[in-house]
């Protein structure tokens, strides 16, 4: 539960020979002593008050240079007077300081206990692929340790052995006995915690080695002792592996002396087991990651005890560094999680206090891997390796942007507080943040004041990184002034300031539209300037927070676009194609508004953009695809279903012949449905490419999404390729329904009323139609299938109206969905024919339609296991034997789907190096 509290602290406190006390929850070792504290109450619920100060605020003073100190410069402050007996008279009278904040949550999920669970548990499978494939490795350390194992005395090995095991579990309970005297019982009881799930873990991995591996896993995590029975070892340690647990979560990595105590043992005794015969080296290794994981994963699921620094150690602090402070109260965060408080003093102008600690460096860690692994090293700041890089890096950008003229918060102090945290002291600037303001105060002047600023900070080469609205502090009306500086960078390269100015007029642009944002930059840069952030108006060069609103901006105005074409199409105000007109100009992006409004100003402005990203996501979903394909091609298929020695290569090539034929037929339905002029050959590509796309989407969704791609980089505007796909679609659902209602009559009639062959379009009609009746009566359910074909086939109508004018644009269609599935028939049927398989043409297309619909019902990237069954179950089904129907529907598969990968993959990279995709 949030709370308030107010933490007061006795102002005529003598804390000359203080220093600052440990967090909550830390230990005592590896710090320094805490020394005199003043007085502290906290008093809950009350009200939060503004920390306005009494009396007259005092103008600020010049600084001081320091003197030998960490602080490099701050106003001078009074010393307190030495206690003496009247001090302690009036130390019961004296007033309090108020510090306003809210309650910091008891335990917080660390980012670095995630890691460091994650590389653990990367380390327990890299452990088990190296037992399943070096082998020979293992075994020979294994037989290396036996041969001189006897060397060693036995004596000396058993008491060793006595001795460690009792030292392994008398370690532990003397540090629980030590922490539990100094009132820390709860981390003790996360390390109890932790060392049960680790022994639960350890218990079901020894099943699982002993059960369900594979012998060479077996081999290199067990052996059969000297003395034993026929027993096997235990591949993991019952015993090590929660007492490793324990250890790690109840932090002893900050007391030194116990870490290395407890370490000592756990090595002995693992020696001792090693030379005993009693287990091999990876089940030592395996047993060491089981612990560590086991703690970290503990430690992230249910929260660390909180250690960061509160209002009390800030006061303290600030003390500690000769300010006198009167009160303060929590602000709004600064970007990065950074804790702000504004201060105010007795005798002092107030203060705007920032907090760096250990954990909010480490937040975002995954988001800031991602960013540097995609972005090249000048589109993404290096983050600090300690807590003192820190301080030292935003110390100096606090300082460099001071001397070049940016109006910026002045930094006056700062200060280690504790061993896990910082604090920076600047002055405090009233204002509003970019973010707080109406758009109707957003004035040129101010933004005026603002480029001003940042062309400061680009003629000494600084770059600010974070211009977003929350950066940009409003003063008054035609002042402004730069804050967040902690990201930026000293000595920066042009293509960072370059992303600056494009960053600023993104920020701009979003409050008040692109032609004021680029008239207001123009007139303090220049049309130079600003021409040269033309090519890195990209969003990947954009902080996220203006990502998202770009996303959020587009999305609003498509919608709002989209729903006023509807209303006027239905009130006969606008035409279909003149609404589709409207759509698509409301779609264009705000990016793409700020160039044109740069090419206005500067015609001759570089369009290029510029090389941001090292790796794109569609390069790496790419690889990730062929892993994939290749992993499940090597694990499908296998020769031995195949059953080559028994394929009469004939047919087979005939069926070779068919699946090609389906993308010619492929091409065919997806012109026919397109008015304008499509180039054959490359529609055809086009087709081949969705065979590599399937490999990561389902087919129909994948299929959907690559020729509405297609179709728009063909010329045709978005609503009226979604139109034409979707035309599509519904056409070659109708002729599938068709064809199915016509081959089962068939197949019918020839088996003279037996229904057993037609018992698929059976199965098949009722599952659609039980699909159908629980769409309709869930409301969530139909809104969304509603919605989606709303979408879909919003203009379909209009679009097949253009296309009844010319008659062999239908005939193309309507004869490419017949052809397709022909094609796809005869491929089946063939791969019957090819293993000796006898059954009709119309049977063969009963199968298909049913089980290929049935198969592709489940979304599997391109119906990988769905559809195999249903296609064997439907053959079966049709008396078609499981010997034939297994290997003939391999077949069909591969020709159809795995053959056409390699192809599709080259068919898609030309596609996309010619901008067809």
């Amino acid at each position: 539960m949030t709370g308030t509290a107010d933490v007061g602290v006795d102002k005529d406190s003598d804390e000359s020979g203080s220093a600052v006390p440990p967090a909550p929850g830390g230990g005592s070792e590896g710090r320094p002593e805490p020394g005199p504290v003043p007085e502290v109450s906290l008093i809950k619920d009350r009200m939060i008050k503004t920390p306005v100060p009494a009396q007259d605020p005092v103008p600020p003073q010049d600084p001081v240079p320091p003197q030998g100190s960490e602080s490099p410069a701050r106003p001078p402050a009074p010393q307190p007077p030495a206690p003496g007996p009247e001090h302690h008279d009036q130390l019961d009278d004296a007033p309090h300081l108020d510090v306003d904040e809210p309650l910091l949550a008891a335990r917080a999920h660390r980012p670095s206990d995630l890691i460091r669970f994650l590389a653990g548990v990367l380390g327990i499978v890299a452990v088990f692929v190296l037992a399943g494939i070096a082998t020979s490795t293992t075994t020979g350390i294994e037989q290396d340790i036996a041969t001189n194992a006897p060397h060693f005395s036995a004596v000396l090995s058993t008491i060793t052995g006595l001795l460690s095991s009792v030292a392994v579990l008398a370690v532990p309970l003397a540090f629980a006995v030590e922490r539990l005297i100094k009132r820390d019982g709860l981390r003790v009881a996360d390390g109890v915690l932790a060392s049960v799930l680790a022994y639960g873990v350890s218990l079901g991995i020894d099943w699982w080695v002993a059960e369900g591996a594979s012998e060479h896993i077996r081999t290199a995590l067990t052996r059969l002792p000297l003395d034993s029975n026929g027993s096997l070892t235990d591949p993991v340690h019952g015993y090590l592996a929660p007492v490793i647990a324990y250890m790690t979560a109840v932090g002893m990595s900050s007391r030194p002396r116990w870490r290395v105590a407890l370490w000592v043992v756990v090595v002995f005794s693992g020696v001792t087991e090693l030379l005993g015969g009693y287990t091999t080296p990876l089940s030592l290794l395996l047993t060491v990651l089981i612990g560590w994981s086991v703690a970290y994963g503990t430690l992230y699921a249910i929260g660390s005890p909180n250690i960061r620094p509160t209002g009390q150690h800030l006061m303290i602090g600030l003390r500690k560094v000769g300010f006198t402070p009167d009160g303060a109260h929590r602000a709004p965060d600064a970007p990065g999680g950074t804790r702000r408080y504004y201060v105010t003093q007795q005798d002092g102008p107030p203060l705007d206090v920032h907090i760096i600690d250990r954990e909010q460096q480490a937040s975002g860690f995954f988001y800031r891997a991602w960013r540097r692994l995609r972005l090249r090293s000048v589109a993404v700041r290096r983050s600090p390796q300690s807590l003192r890089q820190a301080l030292e890096q935003e110390a100096l950008i606090a300082y460099a942007a001071a001397a070049s003229g940016a109006r910026a918060p002045q930094l006056v102090a700062t200060s280690e507080l504790g061993p896990d945290a910082a604090i920076l002291v600047y002055e405090n600037v009233e204002g509003r943040t970019l973010d707080e303001l109406p758009d109707e105060e957003i004035t040129d002047r101010v933004m005026a004041s603002l480029w001003q600023s940042v062309a400061a900070l680009h003629e000494r080469r600084i770059a600010h990184r974070r211009l977003t609205g929350e950066s940009l502090l409003v003063v008054d009306d035609e002042t402004a002034c730069l804050v967040n500086l902690s990201g930026g960078d000293i000595a920066a390269t042009d293509l960072t300031l370059r992303i600056d100015v494009a960053q600023l007029l993104t920020t701009f642009a979003l409050r008040i539209g692109p032609e004021r944002a680029v008239a207001t930059a123009n007139a303090v840069l220049g049309a130079d300037r600003v021409a040269q952030a033309l090519p890195l108006l990209q969003p990947v060069g954009m902080s996220r927070s203006t990502r998202v609103d770009l996303a959020r901006l587009t999305k609003e105005r498509r919608t709002a676009a989209r729903a006023r074409a509807l209303e006027q199409v239905a009130a006969g105000e606008r035409t279909q194609q003149q609404a589709e007109e409207d759509i698509a100009a409301a779609g264009e992006d705000l990016l793409s508004r700020i160039r044109g409004q740069i090419l206005q100003i500067a015609p001759e402005a570089p369009m290029e953009p510029a090389k941001l990203e090292r790796l794109k996501p569609k390069s790496l979903i790419m690889v990730i695809a062929l892993t994939f394909a290749a992993y499940l091609a090597l694990t499908t298929i296998k020769p031995a279903q195949l059953k080559l020695s028994q394929m009469n290569w004939a047919w087979a090539a005939a069926a070779l012949l068919a699946a090609a034929f389906s993308y010619v037929a492929a091409a065919m339905s997806l012109t026919g449905f397109v008015p304008e002029r499509l180039p054959f050959r490359r529609t055809v590509a086009a087709q081949l490419a969705g065979s590599f796309v399937k490999l990561v989407a389902p087919a129909a969704i994948g299929g959907i999404a690559l020729n509405t791609r297609y179709l728009q980089k063909a010329g045709i505007r978005p609503g009226q390729a979604v139109a034409s796909v979707g035309a599509s679609q519904l056409a070659g659902l109708a002729g599938h329904l068709l064809l199915l209602f016509s081959f089962g009559l068939v197949t019918g009639s020839q088996t003279n009323g037996d229904l057993s062959a037609s018992r698929a379009v059976i199965i098949g009609v009722l599952t659609a139609a039980v699909l159908a009746l629980v769409v309709a009566a869930v409301a969530p359910l139909r809104r969304f299938v509603l919605g989606r074909l709303r979408s879909l086939f919003f203009g379909v109508v209009p679009r097949m109206l253009d296309l009844m004018q010319t008659p062999s644009k239908l005939i193309t269609g309507f004869g490419g969905i017949l052809l397709l599935t022909l094609s796809f028939t005869a491929c089946l049927d063939f791969s019957v024919q090819a293993f000796g398989g006898n059954i009709s043409y119309s049977a063969v297309a009963v199968v298909f339609l049913t089980a290929n619909a049935a198969g592709s019902a489940i979304p599997t990237p391109g119906g990988i296991g769905p559809v195999e069954v249903a296609l064997i179950g439907a053959l079966t089904v049709a008396d078609v034997s499981p010997a034939v129907a297994t290997p003939a529907v391999f077949l069909y598969r591969a020709l159809t789907f795995w053959l056409p990968v390699l192809p599709g993959w080259i068919s898609y990279n030309v596609l996309q190096r010619k901008n067809a995709l």
